[in-house]
């Protein structure tokens, strides 16, 4: 079964083929939405709205922990693609980008971050030096080569409280740090996953520039990231329907 999780811009996948709809509880209270079953290129699919179907839960309200455990335990997920869009920081990452992140930063605070909080346990540790699954990223890579699409491979992600966007002087000090984007909810949703069990990675649209970068000099225009999502996300639907053909790997 492989999961997809949507995040802005994607909140339905115009190409699944419903067959049903799911409400779950969870340990850890409710999922972001409904599960959506369906085949997508010809395999069993579970979707789920990160932000709500209504795109109403921001990112550091977002249940991430019961999401994971929704489509992991209640969805039997063996994979999950995570969609999310992101700022750009590095000076090719122009919006309507298309990439593949190798590796997070993690800025967040205060989010339920572990399965694994409770005092009457032994404590578990996950080994995290490279948070996404390597063999979903390369089947990420091959299905947009496969769909016509051009995909960049490997890019730092900065994970970012929100829901405010930053500062140009907070963007200048991640891109001293290392990062090439920025979003608000690759963690801990990475983390979840891994100790949970389930292979993950994310696929990154870019949808403006960061703050202090490209045409976000003065300030983001909101009104053009609504353009570039919309197109970026018809790539996406593709990109995501020729994984959904692949056998998991």
């Amino acid at each position: 079964m492989l999961a997809i999780i949507g995040g802005s811009g994607l909140t339905q996948l115009g190409n699944l083929e419903i067959s049903r709809r799911q409400l779950v509880r969870t340990p850890y209270g409710d999922p972001s939405g409904a599960l959506t079953f369906g085949r997508m290129g010809g395999q069993e699919v579970v979707f789920l709205a990160r932000h709500g179907y209504g795109h109403t839960i921001p990112p550091h309200l977002v249940n991430y922990r019961a999401n994971i455990h929704a489509l992991v335990e209640a969805a039997g997920a063996s994979r999950i693609v995570s969609v999310a869009s992101v700022g750009g920081i590095r000076a090719d990452l122009e919006p309507g980008k298309l990439l593949v992140p190798h590796q997070i930063i993690d800025y967040t605070w205060g989010r339920q971050m572990s399965f694994h909080d409770r005092t009457d346990r032994e404590v578990v540790h996950i080994d995290f030096t490279h948070p996404y699954d390597e063999a979903l990223r390369r089947q990420l890579l091959a299905a947009a080569a496969a769909a016509g699409q051009s995909i960049v491979d490997g890019a730092v992600y900065a994970a970012t409280q929100g829901p405010r966007l930053e500062t140009a002087a907070e963007i200048e000090r991640l891109a001293r740090d290392g990062a090439d984007i920025v979003g608000m909810t690759g963690m801990p949703e990475a983390s979840l996953a891994r100790e949970a069990g389930c292979p993950y990675a994310a696929l990154a649209v870019v949808a403006n520039w960061a703050a202090g970068r490209g045409d976000s000099q003065a300030m983001i225009h909101f009104s053009g990231i609504e353009a570039v999502l919309q197109e970026s996300m018809g790539r996406v639907r593709q990109l995501l329907d020729q994984i959904g053909s692949e056998p998991a790997g």
